[in-house]
């Protein structure tokens, strides 16, 4: 394995961030979600390629429906390996305080010319994870042809999805490497610097 001068392995990266969540406490896991489970770039990057090899078989896609904006990193990188041009958003927000789910709220919905391809039935809906299930729902009501697939999936949002790659528990909560550096990073727009 080639790396840069000065680069951490990838088992040293995963040690740091270990620590690094344990150091976050009780301010980001709440009782309900004791277990976590920290994501590298490199292992996103695994895991993504892995779902889109998963769905070469049940292609071809006329186009991606990220859901906003967990869905964006996988669906570029699936994206990618299917050669699916058209990509668009369905931006619903769910986590609002990035450890609790709170209500739903369409902040976007699909582009019509979009939502009608093929009845819907060439569509591809690509999210990060699929928790509760209840914006699975929400966007399975959109498109209720579209092939659903998360890299991730906790028992309760499982039925609702077609593929996922990796199965957590419900208790398991998932630290996507966009909200972390060797500790949890604040949204520059509340006060991060």
């Amino acid at each position: 394995m080639l790396m840069r001068r000065g680069a951490r392995s990838p088992v040293a990266l995963a040690l740091v961030m270990e620590s690094a969540i344990r150091t976050l406490g009780s301010r980001h896991l709440t009782a309900a979600r004791e277990k976590a489970f920290p994501v590298s770039w490199d292992q996103f990057h695994r895991d993504a390629r892995a779902l889109a090899w998963r769905l070469a078989s049940a292609g071809p896609f006329n186009a991606i429906v990220a859901i906003t904006r967990g869905g964006l990193v996988p669906a570029a990188i699936v994206a990618r390996e299917l050669e699916v041009r058209v990509i668009e958003t369905v931006c619903i927000a769910s986590y609002h305080d990035y450890k609790t789910q709170g209500g739903l709220k369409v902040l976007k919905t699909i582009a019509p010319e979009v939502s009608k391809l093929d009845d819907g039935a060439k569509i591809l809906i690509v999210d990060d994870l699929v928790d509760t299930g209840a914006t699975a729902k929400m966007v399975r009501e959109m498109l209720p042809k579209a092939h659903f697939a998360t890299v991730y999936a906790k028992p309760l949002g499982r039925p609702m999805v077609d593929t996922f790659i990796t199965e957590v528990s419900q208790d398991t909560w998932i630290y996507f490497p966009w909200d972390m550096g060797l500790a949890f990073q604040p949204p520059i727009k509340d006060g991060a610097g």
